[in-house]
């Protein structure tokens, strides 16, 4: 799998996306301290089983690197950067009885924008699945002769 850049720059800082998801029953936001192990095992249960290492450093970072979603006060979703690197968006993620709500593209925008105020002025997409996906919604474009990428000596891929 590859990276993909995104140019922070050219994001309009339009955060309209919360409103929308808002209007779904849906509330995108930063966690709070107490939750910190909640969003850690739910990630863990979910998805990939290293990913939770990775929300527990975006949870870590100060200010926090990640974004959740929320429906009728349960975890849907998530969304880190500053995890595995700085200046890396992921990883992320929305239970699958609950996507095609546009909350996958709110967590990715909350977090881009979020890395555009910090002073980013690009983002990369590390280990890119769909890459359709980012290319759609932010523009992202593969960055040549990217794969492995940062994983490549990762401890991980010599466990399994």
């Amino acid at each position: 799998m590859t990276d993909m850049l995104v140019k922070l720059y050219d994001l309009k800082e339009d955060w309209g996306f919360l409103a929308e998801q808002e209007k779904l029953g849906i509330t995108i936001r930063k966690p709070i301290g107490p939750e910190k192990h909640l969003i850690e095992n739910w990630v863990e249960k979910h998805f990939h089983d290293s990913w939770d290492s990775e929300t527990d450093k975006a949870l870590s970072n100060r200010p926090v690197t990640c974004f959740i979603a929320i429906k009728a006060e349960a975890l849907i979703g998530f969304g880190c950067y500053d995890a595995t690197a700085l200046g890396f968006f992921g990883p992320t993620g929305v239970l699958e009885e609950q996507r095609g709500k546009g909350t996958g593209k709110a967590l990715l925008l909350a977090c881009l924008l979020d890395m555009k105020l910090a002073g980013y002025g690009y983002a990369i997409i590390g280990f890119v699945g769909p890459l359709e996906f980012y290319r759609k919604a932010v523009g992202a474009i593969e960055i040549p002769d990217s794969s492995p990428s940062i994983w490549k000596t990762c401890l991980y891929n010599s466990q399994e």
